[in-house]
């Protein structure tokens, strides 16, 4: 392995690091001081080895088995909120909900960030989304550290921003994001995310081990939190129609509170929470013909 100035150790168990509390070792976990170390390290890495970058593990399956990479883990160094005008830039490390409170301190509304788990770096990744916004919608720029190690700037025609995903290359590590919300009076931005969350309190598993939702919406939208929002192709209504609420699999279970949550109700390994998933889509496919998507990102290797 190159020399670093950061944090560079030998397999560290994932399972410390993601929401679930499932997954086996890294070969390599590598926390990076700053971008020039990042760089540095990426561009002396032989190119024979995989690079998976990872913030807080909030949206992330890894298999027992582990992870045959390096995981590059976005920590300390990369958590900055900064904002001039109606911009806010960004650490890919600093959680959607710190750059929801910030933004709204200044008067910009990037309020449907503050219910989303995870960092800002997953967010421009999967395009998180929620109550009809979107990421895409407030993106300006981003810079990311190549597999080569140089560090460049993408627009989103760039990174090609669909539903719940970009077209981030492989290997390559967001280090930072620049959004541009509308003007908003601080005051009534945070009454709004007050009410957001305790709405998200009321109706998602938010004191429970899971991983956001499970599935992507068919419809291919996010919910809207509007009166007219509809629910036929929502993940949790198909999941409903096929009598999946509460269903287990070992120490993985589909939320009785949302049935498009998965949760590690205790003792869960990563093969239970997977083989609940795939029996999900199973009996929802025979049901109603519909085959669900994974919005969890699932990674590594199962167990031998």
């Amino acid at each position: 392995m190159p020399e670093v100035r950061g944090k560079l150790s030998q397999g560290k168990l994932l399972s410390d690091l993601t929401w679930l509390r499932v997954g086996g070792p890294a070969d390599w976990l590598f926390m990076p001081a700053d971008v020039n170390d990042l760089a540095g390290f990426l561009a002396a890495l032989d190119t024979d080895v995989a690079v998976f970058p990872m913030g807080v593990g909030s949206n992330l399956i890894v298999r027992d088995g582990g992870l045959r990479a390096v995981v590059v883990k976005m920590g300390r160094g990369f958590n900055h909120i900064e904002i001039e005008g109606n911009r806010v830039r960004a650490g890919v490390a600093a959680l959607d909900a710190h750059v929801a409170r910030k933004a709204a301190d200044a008067g910009i509304d990037l309020t449907f960030l503050r219910t989303i788990p995870g960092a800002i770096g997953g967010a421009v990744k999967m395009n998180a989304g929620c109550y009809g916004s979107y990421t895409a919608d407030v993106f300006v720029e981003a810079k990311a550290v190549t597999r080569a190690g140089e560090l460049v700037t993408l627009t989103g025609d760039d990174l090609e921003f669909a539903y719940r995903q970009s077209a981030l290359p492989e290997g390559w590590v967001l280090v930072e994001a620049t959004l541009e919300g509308p003007s908003g009076v601080p005051e009534v931005l945070h009454a709004r995310m007050e009410e957001q969350l305790a709405k998200r309190d009321a109706t998602q598993p938010t004191k429970e081990r899971s991983a956001g939702s499970t599935f992507r919406n068919p419809a291919g939208f996010s919910s809207t939190g509007q009166a007219d929002d509809t629910h036929e192709l929502k993940a949790w209504k198909v999941i409903d129609d096929a009598g999946l609420r509460g269903a287990r699999v070992g120490g993985a279970q589909m939320s009785e509170m949302h049935s498009n949550f998965m949760i590690n109700a205790g003792g869960a390994t990563a093969a239970d929470l997977e083989s609940l998933g795939e029996e999900v889509r199973k009996k929802v496919y025979e049901n109603s013909g519909i085959t669900l998507e994974w919005e969890i990102m699932r990674v590594g290797e199962p167990t031998p």
